[in-house]
């Protein structure tokens, strides 16, 4: 008598998405794992810190000042008694409020001039262009104290200089890459039918800029945080008695303190350079995460 085996159908292999294989990609870098590991506990410290430290970053003791780092005041106090560990955590919120709504505000430009001036025919796209060349001509370091000299300082002024010097780079990234989109066939047909600017920019436009706009995000606020930092040091941007690490070293700068209470400038700086440095190692990781590119290597 014969004996029937059954062979059990061979299992589809599921394909990963391309979303899945740009997050495997981003685990697999040692460096964006590790820029991770530093974010993310920054930006817990700095958002819950005023539920669990007990000094407020502008409360003044007169009895503690320039003391050095100790069990009451873990990274000591400044010239006029107030806690350095805490203003260090106000000045961390006050530098990525500003980074993140900048960026915010510069993206929002960046992508409808780009998509604009490339769905909306030569005469638009012209103008558009030769508006962002002028913008990208102006000395960025001249242009920006002149702004910042103008708009005073302040968080909301702050966010509006770096957002208007931070978008006409992204603006051509989106123009670039919307003009070849816009040469393919379901755009085409989607013009055929009577679609409007508005459903060619957040329809098709917008979701085919999403890996440049997250790339774009996460290394401009790398950015913005130094620019932020460099106009605080220069006494144009967050002006005390509120904190940021840019007018933190801008108080330390005398050469009494350069020498004798390391402690005021030497944790601010180190926040600031740790800090950047891992959005940037995160940026990177995303950067080579979205690139298709990646799959072949």
């Amino acid at each position: 008598m014969m004996t029937v085996v059954a062979i059990d159908p061979p299992v589809a292999r599921k394909t990963k998405g391309p979303l899945r294989r740009a997050l495997d990609r981003f685990i697999e870098n040692r460096a964006a794992r590790a820029g991770l590991l530093i974010v993310i506990p920054v930006l817990i410290a700095v958002m819950t810190y005023h539920w669990w430290w007990p000094y407020a970053p502008n409360a003044i003791d007169l009895k503690a000042m320039n003391k050095g780092p100790s069990a009451t005041h873990w990274l000591g106090s400044d010239g006029v008694g107030r806690d350095v560990f805490a203003r260090l955590l106000q000045g961390g919120r006050i530098s990525l409020l500003v980074a993140v709504c900048s960026v915010a505000i510069s993206i929002v430009i960046g992508f409808l001039v780009g998509a604009i001036a490339s769905f909306g025919g030569r005469v638009v796209d012209a103008t558009a262009m030769r508006f962002v060349d002028l913008a990208m001509t102006l000395p960025p370091v001249i242009f920006l104290l002149v702004l910042a000299s103008i708009a005073g300082t302040g968080i909301a002024p702050t966010i509006l200089v770096i957002s208007l010097l931070s978008w006409p780079v992204l603006s051509r990234m989106v123009r670039a890459r919307l003009l070849e989109l816009r040469e393919r066939d379901f755009v085409v047909a989607a013009r055929g039918m009577g679609a409007g600017l508005p459903h060619l920019l957040f329809r098709h436009g917008l979701p085919n800029c999403i890996d440049i706009l997250v790339v774009y995000a996460t290394l401009q606020i790398a950015n913005a945080i130094l620019l932020e930092a460099g106009l605080s040091f220069l006494g144009l941007g967050i002006a005390p008695p509120e904190a940021s690490w840019g007018n933190m070293l801008n108080l330390a700068r005398s050469t009494v303190v350069l020498e004798q209470y390391p402690w005021q400038w030497m944790f601010p700086g180190a926040a600031l350079v740790l800090t950047v440095l891992a959005i940037n190692f995160i940026g990177d990781g995303l950067r080579d995460a979205f690139d298709p590119r990646s799959d072949l290597s």
